[in-house]
């Protein structure tokens, strides 16, 4: 080997030893503010931190979390409120609009229903060849049912919830 190799090769091994050498030992400290890292012993002894066994520590600091300023504050307070006759208004047309969801929802359901047959529908097509094709169509219609009836269930928790309950059972 060159002297210029080996001459480069002896500088990194020894800047690497002396890197290891030059670190200094890290102590945890936990306090109101949270968990904090240091190396100065001395600090670290008067604030009883514990010293950190084991591999390196990296610690970066993170950036602090701002607060909402006043102004937002303010500004949400000074948002105009809904008149009495203003929401009433709201709550009349969301019964409209849940009234006219529930009632599509159970002439769907009824729909299905008379369908899925007491769970013996009819036969398409090839299902009278190919019998698994019948199973898996009468269980996606099960489950739709299902699906069907959990929904009208949610909308009629939905309509009783609202003020004025006169909720159709």
């Amino acid at each position: 080997m060159k002297p210029t190799v080996l001459l480069s090769i002896s500088l990194v091994l020894v800047a690497g030893v002396s890197s290891v050498v030059a670190q200094e030992r890290i102590f945890r400290c936990s306090g109101k503010t949270g968990t904090e890292y240091i190396n100065n012993a001395k600090d670290a002894q008067a604030r009883g931190c514990k010293p950190i066994e084991g591999g390196n520590v990296t610690v970066v600091q993170g950036t602090p979390v701002s607060r909402p300023s006043v102004r937002v504050a303010s500004a949400v307070q000074a948002a105009p409120a809904s008149s009495n006759s203003e929401q009433r208004a709201r709550d009349s047309d969301m019964r409209a609009i849940l009234e006219a969801e529930l009632k599509k929802a159970e002439l769907k359901l009824a729909e299905q229903l008379k369908e899925y047959n007491n769970g013996e529908p009819d036969k398409q097509g090839i299902e009278g060849r190919n019998h698994q094709r019948y199973l898996d169509r009468v269980a996606e219609m099960k489950e739709s049912i299902t699906r069907h009836e959990s929904d009208i269930a949610g909308l009629k928790r939905e309509i009783a919830r609202l003020p004025g309950n006169t909720a159709p059972q």
